[in-house]
């Protein structure tokens, strides 16, 4: 039996919006923390003991000082770079899983039976699009009324029948009004400015070693040039991989609760609990969206697709903000 807590709509803005205080704090703060990391390394000197041997020697005034020096550089950067993100949100969703508007004309049901729920929770008309897909699945995103958007496949719209489609779309209507699209772009901001810094910093290193062979390199190495850079870099990408893991972590500020939540509002907004679950159960047997393996993009999908490789899914699995299906549907029949 699943338990699970009713939580008001207000209370639940609330924790959302508290939620999504502390990633935007926790995150730089574990960038800032990667950097000083960083320049504490690449300050340290070696001298001489005295007795024939060396030791390392930490200089932190040194460190300090290009702390900040660095600092204003590294709060512009990830900041410009969070605020175009934050923003541009809508259109990178939509560019990452192939989603366009749906017209009215092009399907007058969808638009029906988003109109009576809208109305049924007082709630402003979302946009609507829709991914060409023949597999199933359904998602909500946008961060404010004129963005908030709730966007189905073409398979979802073929094999659901009405019920089982609204209990889907107040399913994802609830994500809207919780606003738990904010928290989860949030989410997928931070995971991705951590995930193309460790890329950028890989990729330096691949390169770096690429390089380590030719005989500029190598004339290099004989006064230990070379060898430094690598090490340098490799400290680079440990750091980053470190920050990215940390990263992950923050995810676990949202709660898989919201699911239920999101779950049990739906239900309450069709009037038809079992018609959710049959929905859900039919969801987990094709979930996907055409090429989308992004685990960022698949968070804010109803019900999460399985990747490629068995790694992939454990990795997934462990920092997923979804609950097992199963449990959803079981939750659902309880109601």
């Amino acid at each position: 039996m699943v338990n699970v807590k009713y939580v008001g709509l207000h209370t639940q803005q609330v924790q959302n919006n508290m939620k999504s205080m502390l990633l935007l704090v926790l995150f730089p703060c574990i960038i800032l923390g990667i950097v000083y990391v960083f320049l504490t390394f690449l300050n340290l000197r070696e001298v001489s003991d005295g007795f024939g041997g060396s030791r390392m020697v930490y200089d932190s005034m040194a460190t300090n000082k290009s702390f900040l020096d660095a600092l204003p550089w590294v709060v512009g950067i990830v900041g410009i770079w969070f605020m175009i993100s934050y923003f541009m949100n809508a259109s990178m969703v939509r560019h990452a899983t192939g989603a366009r508007p749906l017209m009215r004309r092009e399907n007058p049901r969808v638009y029906n039976i988003v109109e009576n729920l809208t109305m049924t929770c007082g709630m402003p008309m979302p946009q609507i699009n829709v991914v060409d897909d023949p597999q199933l699945n359904a998602y909500a995103s946008g961060i404010d009324e004129k963005s908030y958007t709730v966007t189905v496949t073409t398979g979802i719209l073929n094999l659901l029948d009405d019920d089982e489609l609204a209990g889907v779309i107040g399913h994802e209507l609830t994500h809207i009004r919780n606003r738990d699209t904010r928290l989860l772009i949030v989410s997928i901001v931070f995971v991705g400015i951590m995930s193309t810094a460790l890329s950028l910093a890989f990729r330096a290193l691949l390169n770096t070693l690429s390089y380590g062979g030719t005989s500029r390199s190598r004339r290099e190495d004989k006064n230990g040039g070379g060898a430094s850079v690598i090490v340098v870099i490799l400290i680079a990408v440990v750091l980053a991989a470190l920050g990215y893991f940390f990263t992950l972590l923050t995810r676990f500020a949202i709660s898989r609760k919201r699911e239920y939540m999101a779950d049990a509002g739906g239900a309450e907004l069709c009037g038809n609990p079992l018609a959710l679950a049959s929905a859900l159960r039919k969801i987990s047997a094709d979930p996907g969206l055409g090429k989308v393996d992004r685990e960022d993009v698949a968070q804010l999908f109803i019900v999460r697709p399985h990747f490629a490789s068995e790694f992939t899914n454990m990795i997934s699995n462990l920092f997923s903000t979804h609950p097992s299906t199963e449990s959803r549907i079981a939750f659902l029949e309880q109601l």
